[in-house]
């Protein structure tokens, strides 16, 4: 069962600058049953009032005096990798320290570089019955993984936009660059 699902928890924010993290208090238990549609605004940090980061219900802060390992949070949080999770089975891998964040990263990158490769590969949607049975039990991973507007056709007939495709691929490579590039250039200071 999941943790979180019975009862609301507080999140975790974080503040980079003080290496401090504080839970902040639900619209739900300040509102009640009217907070609904109300957009939660930007927790600040008490203690030097910049916009703090939501870290999630699983973080735990390192402490304050771990100067490098505030470091690499900062660094996790730069990246979009947080400690948000249903409470079933965590947060997912998170690592450890700057080497593992930017082999972690390259991994993923390598993944996308493999979808990119199969679908500027990709010639034609096969036509009989036979070979779209076969496509999907070979290319299954590259089909599924797309977005729902680059495909097409009928369950019995699919098509696939291969080049929509490509592009996409090509605009996560681009992202996951960027979030390598991002620890390199902090990691550099």
């Amino acid at each position: 069962m999941c943790r979180y699902a019975m009862s609301s928890y507080k999140s975790h924010y974080a503040c980079f600058a003080c290496r401090k993290t504080f839970k902040r208090r639900l619209l739900e238990d300040i509102l009640g049953g009217y907070s609904k549609g109300i957009q939660e605004t930007p927790a600040k940090c008490p203690e030097c009032g910049e916009i703090m980061a939501d870290m999630g219900l699983d973080f735990e802060a390192p402490k304050k005096k771990d100067v490098n390992a505030w470091n690499h949070i900062s660094n996790l949080y730069k990246v979009d990798i947080t400690f948000h999770s249903c409470g079933c089975t965590g947060p997912g891998y998170i690592p450890n320290d700057t080497e593992a964040l930017i082999k972690h990263l390259s991994k993923i990158k390598d993944t996308y570089l493999v979808h990119q490769h199969f679908w500027a590969r990709r010639m034609s949607d096969p036509e009989t019955q036979s070979e779209i049975a076969r496509d999907k039990h070979q290319n299954g991973d590259f089909l599924y993984r797309i977005p729902i507007e680059m495909k097409k056709g009928t369950k019995n007939k699919p098509e696939y936009d291969a080049a929509k495709a490509q592009l996409y691929w090509n605009q996560k490579v681009a992202e996951i660059e960027k979030k390598i590039e991002i620890v390199n250039n902090t990691n550099a200071i």
